[in-house]
């Protein structure tokens, strides 16, 4: 059966939320903090099945029974598919709740943001600052008026896996999809990789008409590879159309786009994959293949006309490869890697902050009719890409040349300007 833990600190409505779920009153509930030690268990009825639910002591309590319930929540999280971490939704973060974050971060479980007590819709305007635990969006309930349930038994069903398994799953790979125009070496450089003919080659375009995933392993590191249909303006039958439309949606499945492109022939056709693929959230990675055919004299005009036809590309970073000599093979993989884990960059609301004070020294801020934009605080709730959130005053006073202003800081201070990143501006009263 699944199993889902409630966890959260001392008195913030686990235990409410707990008996709301189940639909009767199984867990004492009381307004003193720390009633409950123990863990509760009860099983959920649904349409969509039955799990079982948990719920758990408030974590830094801060009492003798401190260590206690943290040695049990540890074991109920054991085998745990899904936490719902709960949140007063009423009531300023604490330090409490931060710790409770980064323990659950440690954990690496999956994790829905619960904020309970929202016992109207008004109160939901002031769920902002939960953004900074960096679980994304917070899900409103409250026990009291059984609002938003349903909401959170769907979010439930959509983050438990479709069956349980009897072994421990593998670690998922990082799933590299190998795109291009067709004919630009793709099927030629997985065949390098893998040292066997594992696809076809052929000279004639659309040879593949399928995406091909293929596990690998690098530096310690497993590595699924999709190799692609070759994309093209106009597909020539239904069967290449289709495999167009897979090799898109394997870009969209893929944690790092690996680009080929073959420097004889080179334009648009790269530009547009490389946009869908930033569009989509993920890192791009340059290979440019065949580097062999090209004359050690010629390399630099070559680099430079590669430069220039992919100047909107100029801030990927790119490997010069070859199929038949097998050179740089392995710095894709390092590539990629670095990548995938520069997208997956967190960084620390005190630190985002901090910079922040800085880019918004050294600009001015728009102004609109006298009334200049704030910028209250940033927080950034996701990764994957990084998204950084931005609460203002007036969301509609931030011009395009501010928010291009953001972004270049963004890329160039934190580090991050090879990969896509989204900035949303969020409107919030002024306190005071």
């Amino acid at each position: 059966m699944h199993k889902v833990v409630i966890v959260g600190r001392p008195n913030v409505g686990k235990s409410s939320l707990f008996n709301r779920l189940l639909g009767r009153r199984s867990a004492v509930v009381a307004d003193e903090p720390g009633v409950t030690r123990d863990l509760k268990e009860g099983v959920v009825e649904t349409e969509q099945g039955r799990f079982l639910l948990v719920d758990t002591g408030g974590l830094w309590s801060g009492d003798r029974w401190e260590k206690k319930i943290q040695e049990k929540v540890d074991r109920a999280l054991e085998d745990a598919e899904l936490v719902l971490f709960a949140v007063d939704g009423r009531s300023d973060l604490t330090p409490a709740d931060y710790e409770v974050a980064e323990y659950l971060r440690k954990k690496g479980k999956p994790v829905i943001l619960v904020a309970t007590k929202v016992d109207s819709p008004s109160h939901e305007a002031y769920l902002g600052p939960l953004y900074a635990l960096g679980f994304g969006d917070p899900i409103p309930t409250s026990s009291e008026h059984k609002r938003g349930l349903e909401e959170l038994l769907s979010a439930i069903w959509q983050r438990l896996p479709v069956k349980q398994m009897d072994a421990e799953p593998e670690v998922a790979g990082i799933r590299l999809a190998i795109v291009g125009r067709p004919n630009a070496g793709k099927s030629s450089l997985l065949n390098a990789i893998l040292g066997e003919e594992r696809v076809i080659v052929s000279e004639e375009p659309g040879t593949t008409r399928d995406t091909i995933d293929v596990e690998v392993y690098r530096g310690g590191n497993r590595f699924v590879l999709l190799d692609t249909a070759g994309i093209r303006k106009r597909p020539e039958s239904i069967v290449e159309e289709l495999a167009i439309k897979r090799s898109l949606r394997a870009i969209e499945e893929a944690d790092v786009v690996l680009l080929v492109v073959d420097p004889f022939q080179v334009g648009d056709r790269e530009l547009k994959l490389a946009n869908h693929a930033m569009e989509k959230g993920k890192p791009v990675l340059l290979v440019i293949t065949k580097w062999d055919l090209v004359k050690k004299e010629e390399a630099p005009r070559v680099r430079r006309a590669l430069r220039e036809k992919l100047a909107h590309l100029e801030h990927l970073p790119r490997v010069y490869t070859s199929a038949f000599t097998k050179q740089n093979l392995d710095r894709i993989f390092q590539e990629a890697l670095r990548l995938y884990q520069l997208n997956h960059t967190r960084v620390p609301t005190a630190e985002l902050n901090r910079w922040l004070g800085v880019w918004t020294a050294k600009v001015q801020l728009p102004n609109f009719k006298g009334k200049p934009l704030k910028i209250l605080y940033a927080t950034q709730p996701e990764v994957a890409p990084p998204t950084f959130v931005f609460f203002v005053n007036h969301p509609e006073f931030v011009t395009r040349a501010f928010e291009n202003y953001l972004r270049n800081r963004i890329g160039e201070d934190l580090g991050l300007k090879e990969v896509p990143f989204r900035l949303v501006f969020r409107g919030r009263r002024e306190e005071g």
